[in-house]
């Protein structure tokens, strides 16, 4: 059986919290609400809000059961102060040594908190493994999905 542990920052736990609260409470009543307006629109054989209403229930429904798994098989990570090394919930500034780049920032979090948008990457992702336990100064080695390999250097971490 695959292994469904997850890791979460305290901010990541909270999230999920709140997206419980909200799907099961606000989110499920506005459903219920347009299911039942739906209704009123006649034969359900042939009503298109009813399916629409019906497959949005179905879709809080699978979610809510989702986050309820995410939340019974997180184990929510103790975000120290010491950033003498990368850890879940730590900032992370790298620049490339081939290149002339500018720094990039990245938040390293558990994997249901990622969003390479806003630079949070996991923990288990190439780059987030590399930086894993790292010092300012150290060069880590990632190998990128064209199968090269690129260096970075952690330039500074912090909370």
């Amino acid at each position: 059986m695959a292994d469904t542990h997850i890791s979460l920052t305290p901010e990541g736990y909270a999230k999920l919290k709140e997206e419980l609260e909200w799907r099961e409470g606000e989110r499920a009543k506005e459903i219920t609400e347009a299911i039942r307006k739906a209704k009123d629109f006649g034969d359900l054989s042939e009503n298109a809000e009813y399916d629409a209403a019906r497959d949005d229930q179905a879709q809080n429904i699978a979610r809510i059961s989702q986050i309820r798994a995410e939340l019974a098989n997180a184990t929510v990570v103790d975000v120290v102060e010491d950033v003498s090394s990368v850890s879940l919930g730590c900032k992370v500034t790298i620049e490339e040594d081939a290149k002339d780049a500018e720094p990039v920032v990245f938040t390293i979090v558990g994997t249901t908190e990622t969003d390479s948008l806003a630079h949070r990457i996991s923990n288990e992702s190439p780059m987030g493994a590399a930086l894993m336990g790292r010092e300012v100064g150290d060069v880590c080695e990632v190998r990128t999905p064209n199968g090269s390999i690129r260096s970075y250097t952690i330039v500074s971490i912090e909370r």
